[in-house]
This record gives structure tokens, sequence and C-alpha cells, in this order.
């Protein structure tokens, strides 16, 4: 009898034990890695030529989406996709990116990102690294200087604090404004910077003249992410709560400075060297995970904000059997395949077959809802109007879900893709390959229809054989901007009158 009650009170434990196991599981920790201009060629086990092997090792162990896209080929309306969920032509940034340190941030107050809907299910979050979405400064009263000095950030009053991500659901922030290249050259730690930006930066360095804080190197960035994240994974590993950590890189973008560790690593130049260096800080933030045991129930992403950027000297690196797109064509700011279609690699042990693959056309925005469909905190009527769960996916490889994507490129061209038809409303890349805006052929067509099924090097132009596919693409791209969302829903509005052809075609 004794034992027998023994033996029920020690059933009734084990079950709890597993049902706060099971509990726990539902809520993964979460890691996003972002990188910054890298194309879908540059990782090792693509067609690489400079060895990554911890992005190879999260493809080994995980899933590999082979059809994944920004939704812009440019990084701050990227940016804002990946945390909203929300296409960024949407927003009153009609092309291009943020330059100026004082332009006001581009997701709206309350506006709901990832990091807000994670905290509804008591994660912690924290960004470290680029944020490039506008930081709220508050300026100097009756600052007067020249105009350069005024857009460089001179007129900032940096001892004042700032509105930063943390304005946006991240209880903890320390990185920089916007790329390498972009003044203020300083730290932010949650909403102050570490040190006055009182200096001009270095002019050896490749980047816009501004204030810069007399111990900033642009050299050493990648270091103090990886060594600040892995700070924060061995913070939280102690902790009950779940961690999401969003970790935007500065690499490989312009300025190129590998540090001095990883000059010279690469037979493919300093270029190379800074893809090695990226896909170190990738290995800080696996081996962070394997010495707390957090490996199996943790979700690791990484992608990057859009294509390689010509500053790479593409050619040089072509020359030495490196095509950062692969065989697709054009590359960052373009319209084009190589503009937006980028390496997406999910590892999840708990949840995810080991080496697998998918061909499920994606788009970042989908992040916000997987993120959704994992925790089971429902996006409202407003959010997330453009993002499908791929959580099915990471399950069963086979379930692509997602019918059609829609791409933007620096111009403010857009192209929208169904099934294997891709149609660019532009006549040429709308970035900085050839054609470029304006300096297409006399005569060429104002549109570009793709069949990528049989040409994924968009060599040929199909838009005269197939004019009802054209009207089909080009009525649902319209009805998409009408309903203010992409997916089943309360119709919601844009925040500008949105032309779905390319500026420089509607003048």
């Amino acid at each position: 009898m004794y034992k027998s009650i023994i033996a029920v009170v020690f059933l009734i434990l084990s079950q709890n034990l597993l049902a706060q196991k099971k509990a726990d599981t539902s809520r993964p920790n979460i890691i996003f890695i972002y990188a910054d201009d890298m194309g879908i060629g540059d990782v090792s086990h693509t067609t690489g030529k400079a060895a990554t092997p911890n992005i190879d090792r999260m493809a080994a162990e995980g899933i590999r989406f082979t059809d994944a896209h920004t939704s812009s080929s440019v990084c701050t309306p990227s940016r804002y996709s990946l945390l909203t969920g929300r296409y960024n032509w949407r927003t009153t940034l009609s092309k291009g990116v943020i330059h100026k340190p004082t332009t006001k941030p581009l997701i709206k107050k309350g506006e709901t990102t990832v990091a807000n809907l994670l905290k509804q299910a008591d994660y912690h979050t924290a960004m470290v690294g680029k944020w490039h979405l506008g930081i709220g400064w508050e300026l100097l009263p009756n600052y007067k200087k020249e105009k350069w000095q005024i857009g460089s950030g001179w007129n900032i009053d940096y001892t004042k604090p700032a509105i930063t991500p943390t304005s946006n659901g991240f209880d903890y922030f320390y990185g920089i404004a916007a790329s390498l290249d972009m003044p203020p050259y300083v730290y932010i730690e949650n909403e102050k910077v570490t040190e006055l930006p009182s200096v001009m930066n270095d002019p050896k360095i490749r980047s816009r003249k501004g204030p810069s804080a007399p111990s900033f190197k642009s050299g050493e960035c990648l270091q103090v992410f990886a060594e600040k994240s892995v700070d924060y994974i061995n913070e939280r590993a102690g902790e009950k709560e779940p961690f999401f950590l969003y970790l935007p890189l500065t690499s490989p973008h312009t300025p190129i400075v590998p540090s001095e560790k990883w000059r010279g690593k690469s037979e493919l130049g300093p270029y190379g060297d800074f893809l090695m260096e990226t896909d170190w800080v990738v290995g800080e933030v696996l081996k962070a995970l394997d010495k707390h045991n957090l490996t199996e129930n943790t979700i690791v992403l990484f992608s990057t904000d859009n294509g390689c950027s010509p500053a790479a000297k593409i050619p040089a690196l072509k020359s030495k059997g490196h095509s950062p797109s692969g065989n697709l064509r054009g590359n960052k700011a373009d319209i084009y395949e190589g503009g937006h279609r980028v390496p997406f690699i999910i590892r999840w042990p708990e949840v995810i077959e080991a080496g697998t693959q998918t061909d499920r056309l994606t788009c970042m925005t989908d992040f916000i809802a997987t993120c959704s469909d994992i925790t089971g905190i429902e996006l409202d009527e407003t959010s997330g109007v453009d993002a499908i769960s791929f959580l099915s996916t990471l399950k069963k490889p086979t379930i692509t879900n997602r019918e059609d994507i829609i791409s933007h490129s620096i111009n403010g061209s857009f192209s929208i893709r169904k099934g294997n038809w891709k149609l660019a409303l532009c006549p040429g890349s709308g970035g900085w390959s050839t054609p470029r805006a304006g300096k297409t052929p006399a005569g060429s067509p104002s549109l570009q229809l793709f069949d990528l099924s049989n040409d994924i090097a968009e060599t040929t132009n199909l838009y005269d054989k197939y004019p009802e596919k054209v009207e089909e693409l080009t009525k649902l791209l319209q009805s998409y901007v009408d309903k203010g969302r992409s997916t089943p829903g309360k119709l919601q509005q844009n925040d500008r009158e949105v032309n779905i052809y390319a500026e420089y075609v509607a003048k």
C-alpha cells in the first residue's frame, strides 16, 4: 500500500515536470542575426569562396529557405518591414533610406513591432547593433552653422536622452544609429550616448563627414556587438523568462573594415575578410548558447537586409570565382532578384529537422506572424498586415503557404511575384545596375515580365507575349495597395498616396 502511494506521487510529480517542460518549450528563445549588404552567394555552403563555417553549421543543423526576400533592396525599408510585418512602401519613405541623423523615426509611435509582440508573451527583449530606422534626437537651440554641418548631426544635443529602439518594444539597446558610413559615430546604450561625439570622424575611413566619439573605431564594431550579445545571453541564461535578441550587424556594408585579426584571412581581399568576421559573430552567439545548454530550444535566424553592394567590387570578386548574387541578376538597390533575394537560415533543433531546405516563397515581413503563431499572441487588425507565418514550414518544409510577394527598389520601383511569374513595373533595374533609371535604351518597354522557373537570371522580357499575365499581376498589386494590406482582414490606410509606378516613370 505504502509503495503504491509513493508510485502514484512519483507519477504525478513526473507529469507535472513534463508539463512544465512543455510550457517552457512553447516559448523558445529567439535570436535574429541580420547582416548588412550580403548576397545569397556570399555564404560558403552555396557558392561563396570566403569561409563561413558558422553560418554553414546553422544550415546543416537547421533549414535553408531558397526563395526568401527582403521587402526592399536597401536597408532602412527592409529593416522596417522585418520588425513590423508591413511593407515599407506603405510608410512615408517612398524611396531611398534615412540619411540624415535628424530624420524622424520611421516606426510610428504605438506601432507594433516584433519586440512589442513578444513582450506580451513575457519575453525580455534586446537589440544590439545597427538601427537605421531613425533616432529621435533633441536638437540644440538656435544652432547656426553651415548647412552640411546641420545635416551631419552637429546640431544635436548629445547630452539629452533620445528616442531609440527602447521606444519600440526593446527592454535594452546597445548599438549605433545607422550605417558605419553615416554620422554620428557613437555607441548608444538605451537612450543615451556612451561618449559625447566631439570630434570629426576619421577621414581615412570611407564615410560621410560628421561628429564622432573620440574612441569610436569602425573596425571594432563587430567585436563590440559580439561581446555585448554574448554578455546578454550570459545574463539571460539563468532567468525563467525567454528572451528575444535582435542582432543587426554593420557588415559587410561599407566602409569595408575588417578588424586586424581578420585582415588577410580570405583570398578575396577585404570584402572576403569582412564576410569571415561576420560569420565569426554568428559563431560567438552559437557558442554562448551551447555553453548554457540553450541550443535545443532557441530559434536562431540568419539573414541579410538586401543583396551585395557594388562597393564590394563585384567584378573583381567574380574574377576570383566568387559571385555575391550567385546566378541572380542585379545587386543591392535593384528590383532584380540579386537586390532582394537573400540567404535565410533558421535553426531550432527542438522543432526543425536538421539539413532540410524549402522553396517556400518568403518575405521578411513574415517574421512577426511566425512569432505570433509560436507564442499564441494574436496580432491586432492593424499589425503585421503583410505577414504570413512560416511556422508550419519549419515543421514540414514542403508547406508553401505564401503565393505572392511585393518587392521595392531604391528609386521606388515595384515588382510583384506570384508563383514563378514576376512583373517589374519599371523599364530597368530600379537601382544601380544597368540599365539604370533614365538611361534605358530608346524604345525600351516600360514593364518587365519574367518566368523565373525558366529564367532565374531575368534575361528575357515576356511582357508582350503574356499581356493577360501583366494585367493580372498589375491588378493584384494595385489591390494590395488599395486595401492597405495583402493579408485577409479589415482594410487599412497607407501612410501616403502610393503610386505603383516608379517616381521617374510617374513624372
